[in-house]
């Protein structure tokens, strides 16, 4: 796993607060690569007046400072735009682990493609969630988590690379594999054009729901 030090240089750590304080996550982007609808799948992360990006892209874009700028693949088909995107800011989006007081987010493998590939796990002492927006088969890392964003490239059928090299797990396997391993709350999260298909045609999910661009998730809670 890569070391926070030596790859964000970032631990931004102090005396702990109260867990109360909350968590907030923001959608930015929903799209897999060049969807019609969405911009590329980006989450912002809000802890304690700090920000730290996972993913997007242009038009997916967060606003304000930020502290770290996270990827789960290093190779990807936006890897020009987003470092365009963080040398705008004087920084080098990449894998790391980051942590800002009690909340930790650290990058997990997940099996993608021919290359390493990530996804994130991020700790709270009363809450857990997953960004994992690609991966081929279902993360076991994700067991027990609260929430997860996850992958929707294919809808009933998984997408397969060119020449083995791994792929995309298809939306319904995703989630009957989420129930299994216990998640809370299931988003889905880079939704390609099948899953798209499968909207404007109106079937259901059996578990989680469609990710949407602005939308916030909080722990705790909002009441």
């Amino acid at each position: 796993m890569p070391d926070v030090q030596a790859r964000a240089g970032l631990n931004v750590s102090s005396r702990p607060r109260p867990a109360a304080t909350p968590l907030r996550l923001t959608l930015l982007g929903t799209g897999a690569m060049n969807s019609p609808r969405y911009p590329p799948a980006g989450l912002l992360v809000r802890y304690r007046r700090l920000q730290v990006m996972l993913d997007g892209g242009p038009g997916a874009e967060p606003a304000g400072r930020l502290a770290a700028w996270l990827v789960s693949d290093e190779r990807s088909e936006l890897r020009r735009e987003l470092r365009a995107l963080g040398a705008a800011r004087g920084m080098q989006p990449g894998v790391a682990a980051v942590s800002i007081a009690d909340l930790v987010i650290e990058p997990h493998p997940v099996t993608h493609t021919s290359h390493p590939t990530w996804g994130y796990l991020l700790r709270l002492p009363m809450a857990s969630a997953v960004w994992a927006p690609e991966f081929w088969a279902f993360p076991a890392w994700a067991a027990g988590a609260d929430l997860m964003f996850a992958d929707a490239a294919g809808w009933n059928r998984a997408i397969r690379f060119a020449g083995g090299a791994g792929g995309h797990m298809a939306a319904l396997q995703v989630a009957e594999q989420a129930r299994e391993h216990r998640v809370g709350r299931l988003v889905f999260a880079h939704i390609g054009r099948p899953s798209l298909r499968a909207i404007d045609a109106g079937y259901r999910l059996p578990f989680g729901e469609w990710g949407e661009p602005g939308r916030t998730y909080q722990f705790p809670p909002r009441r």
